[in-house]
């Protein structure tokens, strides 16, 4: 299934965009946090400062008061120690008192990078000395034996990335891993979900992690296999039962069909009797016509009549179609006319021939049983690129929006007014339909230019 690759794709997807975002945020963290936390302050700057201003006066040391107000906010203390003595000849009024006077060379080593008495220390040149300051035990942390090999600071970047693509890939097959299992429930999940589509019985194994809703479908797909024999089990019925019918009212109706033309050409009967017979006939005829239309209906719904197709040029069956009606002699109330380009000679499609015609003969039919007080019948045909446009419409009294609405999406419609003697049926439109699915095609009901009933089929060619 292509929802299978699709699913793996989307799963990647959220992984890789997972770990981009996770790298970035990282990355944003880590820099907010470096920046809040590192200031523009420098303690070296700020003793180098210090160191150019304390001066050597008359009096003794003294240092200027910008200076000393910034050491007090710091909360740091200064000494300064003299070269030649290595004693502490200036210092500041907060001196903690656990800070050493007298220096040794190694002392002064350790302080310039390092602490006094735990103290974080920073020195400054002065004049004739070096100033030293001090700060609280927890206002910096000092790494004093920073060495770096030059070769792993020339490599960092490398390392850095070989790291994070690890990272990745680690990240990746543990994803996979952790998901193999669900993907492997899921692939028999959507087969069978397909199968449900279609129709086939479906049976999945009911284990892994998606068990649950495996056992629910197999429920779901024995139900369907149930409802859809029992339907079987029904149309098949129901069309032996319309064939069954069909069959044992021929014969009667043919008796009364019979008996009833003797009477109507009957010497020894009234003419109004005669007349009674004649209505018998009339009625007989569209009992017969009724029942093979049922009969029809009921082998193309089931697919019991075979089609027959080969390629047939749609404009001589529209024309053979009209000439038959032609010659059984219709009322002068309706007229045929033939609307087709004559530069179109020919349109052939793959049809079966005597279907279409059926087709064609209902549709000229239906305006002739429903427009009593006549109309104009137009017949056209048309090429339409890849398929063949016949068009069956009239200039009678033609239809509502909700019956053409109800033609258009209802799948079997079926009229019978109050006029006994007249009553309709809409098996022909029925039969229309399926011919055209029959034959792939389309059928559009709507309203003619003319002021009637228009339907359009569309056949492939």
């Amino acid at each position: 299934m292509k929802s299978i690759p699709k699913l793996i794709r989307r799963f990647v997807g959220i992984l890789t965009l997972s770990i981009i975002l996770f790298v970035i945020l990282n990355v944003a963290f880590f820099a907010i946090v470096f920046v809040r936390n590192t200031s523009t302050f420098s303690p070296w700057d700020m003793a180098d400062n210090a160191a150019a201003a304390l001066q050597l006066t008359d009096d003794g040391y003294s240092i200027s008061d910008d200076v000393m107000v910034e050491l007090k906010e710091q909360n740091a203390w200064a000494i300064l120690i003299n070269n030649d003595t290595r004693q502490v000849v200036w210092q500041t009024d907060n001196l903690p008192n656990n800070v050493p006077m007298q220096y040794t060379l190694s002392d002064i080593a350790e302080l310039t990078r390092g602490y006094v008495d735990g103290y974080p220390t920073f020195t400054g040149k002065a004049e004739n000395g070096l100033l030293v300051l001090g700060y609280p035990k927890d206002r910096f942390w000092k790494h004093t034996r920073a060495s770096w090999d030059y070769n792993f600071i020339e490599n960092l970047p490398k390392n850095t990335i070989i790291i994070l693509v690890i990272n990745t890939v680690l990240i990746f097959l543990i994803y996979v891993a952790a998901n193999s299992k669900l993907l492997r429930s899921i692939r028999p999940i959507t087969n069978g979900i397909q199968d449900l589509s279609s129709g086939s019985p479906v049976c999945i194994k009911e284990n892994g992690m998606l068990f649950e809703l495996a056992e629910k479908i197999n429920k779901t797909s024995e139900i369907l296999q149930k409802q859809a024999e029992q339907l079987r089990k029904k149309e098949t019925a129901r069309a032996n039962w319309i064939a069954g019918v069909s069959h044992d009212v021929r014969t009667p109706l043919s008796m009364i069909m019979g008996y009833a033309g003797q009477l109507e050409n009957s010497k020894n009967l009234s003419e109004v009797e005669r007349k009674k017979a004649a209505v018998i006939v009339k009625q007989s005829n569209r009992m017969k016509d009724l029942i093979n239309d049922l009969n029809l209906a009921s082998k193309l719904e089931y697919d019991m009549q075979p089609l027959t197709m080969k390629q047939e040029n749609a404009i001589s069956i529209i024309r053979q179609v009209i000439v038959d009606f032609m010659n059984m002699n219709i009322d002068d109330k309706f007229p045929i006319e033939w609307k087709t380009a004559d530069i179109l000679s020919a349109c052939y499609i793959n049809a079966d021939k005597d279907l279409l015609k059926r087709a064609i003969s209902n549709l000229i039919q239906n305006s002739i049983n429903h427009n009593e007080n006549g109309c104009v019948i137009y017949a056209s045909v048309d090429d339409d690129n890849n398929a063949c446009k016949i068009c069956i419409e009239d200039s009678g009294i033609g239809a509502s929006d909700e019956q053409i609405d109800r033609l258009n999406n209802t799948p079997h419609y079926m009229i019978c007014d109050t006029n006994t003697t007249e009553q309709r049926h809409g098996l022909g439109l029925l039969i229309v339909k399926q011919i055209i699915k029959g034959h792939n095609g389309e059928i559009i009901i709507d309203h003619s230019e003319y002021g009637g009933f228009k339907v359009v089929l569309t056949i492939p060619k």
